[in-house]
C-alpha cells in the first residue's frame, strides 16, 4: 500500500496535465495497474487497427499480435504499411498479420475496403489513425482534411462495419481521442473552416472532441452490449505526428513524452483485458475512465450532440434506423440511393 505522502503527490500531479500526461505520469499511475489483466490469449479473435504502420497504432498492433490475435494493419501507406506488416510477424512470431490499404479520408477508398471485407466478422475495430495538418486541405468528398480523417472517415467505416462486428461475439470499438479535446467545444458551425482562419491544432482538438462524443452517442445506440464502444486518450506519447505536427511542442516536451507502447497501453487494454466486458460509453485515460471535461466552456450547447450524429450520418449517406441494436438487416445503416 502506497503511503500517505506518496498519494497525495498523486493526486497533486494529477490534476496538473503537465505531470500527469507525460511519462511519469503512466509510470505512477501503472502501480495501480492489474498484471493478469493482459494476460489473455487472442487466439481467434480478429482486431483491426487503423493507422497501423507507425505511433500508437503500430504499438497497439504490435501487442494485439503477441497476444495471438489475427491483426489487419489497416493503412494509407503502402510502402509504410508493408515494413510494418513485415516487422510486426517477425517480432511477434504471428503470421495472421497482413496489410490493407485504407484512406480514412477518402469515402470511396471507406467502401472499397469494406466490400473487400465481406461478411468476415470482426472482434475489434480500433478508430486510430488521426492527422493534424498545419494549413487548410480538402479531400476528394469536398471536406476538410482533418474533420474527414478524425470524424466522417471513422464514423463510416464504423457504420459499415457493424454486421461484421456484430458477427462476433462481444465486439469492441475502441476510438482513440487526445488530451487536446480537452481544450475545445464541440463547433459545427464552420467544420471544414471555409468562413474563418485555419487553426490546426483547435480543428483537430474540435476532432478529437467530437470523437468522443460519438463514442458515447454509439454506446447509447447499442444498450444490449452486443457492440461496445469506448474512447482513450494517449497522454503525450512520442510518436511520429506528434514531431512533425507540434514540432514545438515536441521540442519542449521530448524528454517527458511518453513511448508508443505507453501511449498505446489503454487502447491494447481495452481491446483485450476480460475483466471489462460491458463497459460501454466511457472515456479512459491509463485505464480509468476520466471526466470528458475538465472547464465548464467546454460543454456541448444544447442540441449539438443531436446534430453532430445527424451530420456524420448525412456525410457518409446513411440511413439509420431509431433502433440499431438489433442482428436483423434492417437493423443496420444503409447507403442512400443517389
Amino acid at each position: 500500500m502506497s503511503s500517505l505522502p506518496t498519494r497525495l503527490w498523486g493526486r497533486l500531479a494529477d490534476s496538473s496535465i503537465y505531470f500527469s500526461f507525460d511519462r511519469t505520469g503512466f509510470e505512477r499511475h501503472q502501480r495501480a495497474f492489474r498484471p493478469d489483466d493482459l494476460a489473455v490469449d487472442l487466439t481467434g479473435k480478429r482486431c483491426l487497427v487503423t493507422g497501423a504502420n507507425s505511433g500508437l497504432g503500430r504499438a497497439a498492433a504490435h501487442a494485439l499480435a503477441h497476444l495471438g490475435a489475427e491483426v489487419w494493419l489497416l493503412c494509407r501507406s503502402e510502402e509504410r504499411g508493408k515494413v510494418a506488416e513485415h516487422d510486426i510477424r517477425e517480432a511477434t512470431g504471428n503470421p495472421r498479420v497482413r496489410l490493407e490499404l485504407l484512406d480514412l479520408a477518402s469515402r470511396s477508398s471507406i467502401l472499397a475496403f469494406a466490400d473487400r471485407l465481406g461478411e468476415t466478422p470482426v472482434d475489434v475495430l480500433v478508430n486510430n489513425a488521426g492527422v493534424l495538418p498545419d494549413r487548410r486541405l480538402e479531400t476528394e468528398d469536398g471536406w476538410e482534411l482533418t474533420w474527414a480523417t478524425n470524424v466522417a472517415g471513422p464514423f463510416l467505416l464504423t457504420s459499415k462495419l457493424l454486421p461484421n462486428l456484430l458477427g462476433a461475439s462481444g465486439a469492441r470499438v475502441v476510438n482513440v481521442s487526445s488530451g487536446g479535446m480537452y481544450s475545445q467545444q464541440l463547433d459545427l458551425r464552420d467544420i471544414h473552416w471555409r468562413n474563418k482562419s485555419f487553426d490546426g491544432v483547435a480543428a483537430y482538438a474540435q476532432t478529437k472532441r467530437a470523437e468522443v462524443i460519438l463514442t458515447e452517442l454509439w454506446a447509447e445506440r447499442f444498450p444490449d452490449r452486443d457492440i461496445v464502444f469506448n474512447s482513450m486518450h494517449p497522454g503525450w506519447a512520442d510518436t511520429p505526428g506528434v514531431s512533425s505536427s507540434l514540432p514545438r511542442f515536441w521540442r519542449f516536451t521530448k524528454n517527458r513524452l511518453r513511448n508508443p507502447r505507453q501511449g498505446a497501453d489503454t487502447i491494447i487494454w481495452l481491446a483485450a483485458c476480460e475483466r471489462i466486458v460491458g463497459e460501454s460509453g466511457k472515456f479512459w485515460f491509463d485505464r480509468r475512465p476520466v471526466s470528458t471535461h475538465l472547464l465548464k466552456r467546454t460543454r456541448e450547447r444544447s442540441g449539438d450532440r443531436q446534430r453532430l450524429w445527424d451530420l456524420c450520418l448525412e456525410q457518409a449517406g446513411l440511413e439509420l434506423p431509431e433502433i440499431i441494436g438489433r442482428r436483423e438487416a434492417s437493423g443496420f445503416p444503409k447507403l442512400i440511393e443517389n
